[in-house]
């Protein structure tokens, strides 16, 4: 048997009676910094990033052999030169849920004119998932917004095999 729960009625106060206002504790609020801090670095011989062959062999000198996904931001600045590298998210054997935030983040800290995305399949094969091409939409059109160009979402494979979204059209400038 199922009963009907009544909405609850508004309390009314007699006549020239007002409502009393309980003060409530006060809120406090953290105040912060937010900084990039430096935890190494990384020599890179060409100085710019003249291609996508160019952001995969910087890619894969800084994964060196992981076992699972890692999705990587590398930030550059004006000239197309790489400033910072940051890794996003670890995901597991075969796959990383990103989120344009944690991507963004170390870009506009750093004051990234653009960004190259990039993450590995551990199994070898850089062939875009579905997954893969939606996550390079969202960033490109969140870029887009805030006004840091995502040039390229390189997928990292076996070897020397990687996958430009780029270079196969699924992302425009």
């Amino acid at each position: 048997m199922y009963t009907m729960i009544q909405p609850m009625q508004q309390l009314q106060l007699p006549i020239g009676v007002k409502e009393e206002i309980l003060p409530q504790p006060r809120k406090r609020v953290a105040i912060v910094s937010v900084k990039l801090v430096k935890e190494a670095s990384l020599y890179y011989a060409n100085r710019t990033i003249r291609n996508p062959r160019d952001g995969a062999d910087l890619c894969r000198e800084f994964l060196g052999d992981v076992d699972r996904e890692h999705f990587v931001v590398l930030c550059l600045n004006v000239k197309n030169q790489p400033t910072h590298i940051n890794i996003a998210h670890i995901g597991s054997l075969n796959a990383s849920v990103v989120h344009p935030r944690e991507v963004f983040k170390p870009a506009i800290l750093a004051n990234a004119a653009s960004i190259m995305v990039f993450h590995n399949h551990p199994s070898g094969n850089p062939e875009p998932s579905p997954e893969d091409i939606e996550v390079t939409h969202r960033l490109h059109h969140v870029g887009e917004y805030i006004g840091i160009q995502v040039i390229d979402h390189i997928i990292i494979g076996e070897g020397n095999r990687y996958t430009s979204l780029r270079e196969r059209g699924l992302l425009h400038a």
